[in-house]
């Protein structure tokens, strides 16, 4: 990652993350597993096993899913014999990782790490999204990110970067922790990478980031709570101009109305009417021309636009109270 690129991982929710592992198995990791056996060099597959254990002890310890895929062959394939031209497979000495097998095993130096297996995803082809059950499982953990490594980079690794992107995950793939059967492909690999499917980051820059993201925070603003000289003008403003709606109304512990909206914003009686302290409030809107308009009928104050901002169609409008509210329509 560049130096104008420090620190982009921070954009990622780590809420909504999780580190997938690919085909750490003997297959392709070990020296008499079925690549090792048939000439390809496997010592940099092996070396891509101590950043990969140090991830997935991270990511479990601070409490993130770590899943890992399994590539399961079978010795007969009837649909890929159907095939004419040769496969991939018949460039090795034997199929590799067939079902039960000890090639298909995880390596014994991360094995102790895969063992729940219902974060280990069986495949049978490169993509570990290709007819597999691991969209229903990053859906049911809430997963939008992914932190990509394993083995081996021009095959199992890009096809998933490339499903992944596909299906709109934010893909960060983990440099050090993934390996190709010609290390001279990797730049290349990189690259197309970089510039396509997501965001190179090394195994220390990810592990910053998750001490980073795992420590103690404050995450995102809940709710605001405003004073109103007049509470039901107040009201009258946020829904029916701004198209709040009512979530309760109760008093509130020293024994003024109190107004909670669905929005996170919460009205209560007080203030001076001259806006405080606080220089504006800013929601994501749809049809913010016509939130403006409904706002000028009712005769609250445009301070600015609708027009370009920085994140979108946007329009300022102040409220009774005189406090700033800007509306977003995201771009």
């Amino acid at each position: 990652m560049s130096a104008a690129e420090d620190h982009v991982l921070d954009a990622l929710a780590p809420e909504s993350s999780a580190l997938l592992l690919i085909d750490m198995q003997n297959a392709f990791c070990h020296d008499e597993g079925t690549l090792g056996v048939s000439g390809v060099d496997v010592k940099p597959a092996q070396a891509t096993i101590r950043p990969v254990r140090r991830l997935a002890e991270a990511f479990r310890a601070a409490g993130f899913p770590v899943i890992w895929t399994k590539q399961v062959h079978l010795e007969r394939d009837a649909a890929r014999a159907r095939k004419v031209l040769p496969s991939h497979t018949s460039r090795r000495k034997r199929v590799s990782a067939l079902s039960g097998s000890w090639d298909a095993a995880f390596v014994d130096e991360l094995a102790d790490l895969a063992d729940d297996p219902t974060y280990v995803v069986t495949k049978h082809r490169f993509g570990a999204f290709y007819e597999t059950r691991l969209q229903s499982l990053l859906d049911m953990l809430g997963v939008r990110s992914l932190f990509v490594a394993g083995v081996t980079a021009n095959a199992c690794v890009e096809t998933t970067l490339r499903e992944a992107y596909l299906r709109d995950y934010d893909v960060v793939a983990v440099t050090d922790g993934i390996a190709a059967v010609r290390p001279d492909w990797t730049a290349t690999a990189e690259a197309v990478w970089a510039h396509y499917l997501g965001v190179l980051a090394g195994s220390d820059e990810v592990a910053s980031w998750l001490e980073r993201a795992a420590s103690p925070r404050a995450l995102s603003v809940h709710h605001l709570l405003l004073e109103a000289v007049d509470l039901d003008a107040s009201v009258d403003f946020y829904t029916g101009v701004l198209g709040f709606s009512v979530r309760k109304r109760e008093d509130f512990r020293d024994g003024r109305r109190l107004v909670v909206t669905h929005q996170g914003l919460g009205l209560t009686e007080g203030g001076t009417g001259a806006g405080g302290t606080l220089q504006h409030l800013c929601f994501t809107a749809r049809g913010v021309d016509g939130i403006a308009e409904r706002a000028r009928a009712a005769g609250h104050r445009i301070v600015r636009g609708p027009g370009p901002g920085p994140y979108g169609h946007t329009v300022y409008v102040a409220d009774p109270d005189g406090h700033e509210i800007e509306l977003v329509e995201p771009s």
